[in-house]
């Protein structure tokens, strides 16, 4: 079985970033088809190799060029000044160095150097701070990526849930709900869907954005004259969809169990059930993207740092789903090919 090289970027040093990363690295069953690749520095992770006591954990440094080693956890230093590290703490230089590794890890996955990135958690305050203009990881490397959009995909086993608006203030949410941004949302989850999790006709559901899906427009104009209109042109397009749903009833009663994906309007109304249904087993996915993005479904959770308390679970399942979608993908697009090379050409199809 050909392994998959995922890079990790370290995430904000002052976090329980290293922490999660590592403990999720000890597991051997990783090194049976991962070949894993830390993006960060390797005095950092040796502090936090300490702090959760890893001792049998080693480094293999990589040197510019060499390729990452099978059954090893190799490291690329991304800097080599010496850093004082401020656990617990939204800092300059958190974010600064999250960036460093960050961005390093986004070159090689661009150019190919590594097959799928999962990005450990960053602070917004600290990146803020270090000039990061963003507000989390998904815009950022929709810009980088070069595409005109993407979407921010939560995904377990039993749940997955993407948001048309992800790191907004709710003050801006519903004038960023449009037609054309659901529509397009739609269209990358059912993309993804068929192509990352292997569903061949996967069914939509799409929540509305007032309470009660609106009431009929009494309370809020945007579900039957925004969101049912963009679920009516998606399904004109053949995709299955359905919607749009009250989401407190929607997740009280069960309904989402029915569905392979659902889309919400925004953050919370989406990642508030998706945590508590999914807790410690969600990953963070970004669908759309040309290479596979995953993350932990968490934060820095600053609070932990350097107790060596943190939950490794979610980032865990980061590392495996990554590989996951790696092979996924590849079956999708020989499955695409194998049925272009036996349809008949054009001139054949005129002469029959």
């Amino acid at each position: 079985m050909e392994k998959i090289r995922v890079g990790i970027s370290c995430g904000d040093i002052n976090s329980i970033s290293l922490e999660v990363i590592l403990k999720a690295l000890s597991h051997e069953m990783i090194y049976k088809s991962i070949i894993p690749v830390l993006y960060g520095n390797v005095k950092i992770a040796s502090y936090h190799k300490n702090i959760a006591k890893l001792d049998a954990l080693s480094f293999n440094n990589l040197a510019q060029g060499e390729r990452p080693r099978p059954g090893r956890l190799n490291l690329v230093n991304c800097w080599s000044e010496n850093v004082t590290i401020a656990l617990g703490k939204a800092s300059p230089d958190g974010g600064k160095y999250a960036m460093l590794a960050l961005d390093r890890a986004l070159q090689d996955a661009i150019s190919g150097e590594i097959d799928a990135l999962v990005t450990g958690p960053i602070n917004k305050l600290a990146m803020r701070m270090a000039g990061f203009a963003h507000f989390g990881h998904t815009g950022y490397l929709r810009e980088k990526a070069g595409v005109p959009d993407c979407l921010m995909f939560m995904v377990s086993e039993s749940l997955k849930v993407g948001v048309v608006t992800d790191h907004l203030p709710l003050s801006q949410v519903a004038g960023a709900i449009q037609k054309d941004a659901v529509l397009r949302k739609i269209r990358i989850m059912e993309q993804s869907l068929m192509s990352d999790f292997g569903l061949e006709k996967p069914h939509l559901a799409v929540l509305g954005l007032n309470p009660h899906a609106g009431e009929e427009g009494l309370l809020g104009p945007e579900d039957e004259e925004i969101i049912r209109p963009a679920i009516i042109e998606a399904k004109k397009a053949g995709v299955f969809v359905s919607g749009p749903y009250p989401a407190d009833s929607f997740f009280g009663n069960g309904a989402f169990s029915k569905f392979d994906g659902i889309l919400a309007m925004y953050h919370d109304q989406g990642l508030i059930p998706f945590k508590t249904i999914a807790s410690h087993e969600g990953v963070n996915f970004t669908a759309g993207l040309p290479f596979v993005r995953t993350s932990p479904d968490h934060g820095t959770a600053f609070d932990l740092a350097g107790k060596n308390e943190a939950d490794p679970g979610s980032m865990f399942n980061a590392l495996i789903l990554a590989k996951n979608i790696v092979s996924q993908r590849k079956g999708y697009r020989e499955m695409r090919e194998n049925v272009l090379r036996k349809r008949p050409k054009l001139s054949e199809e005129m002469s029959e």
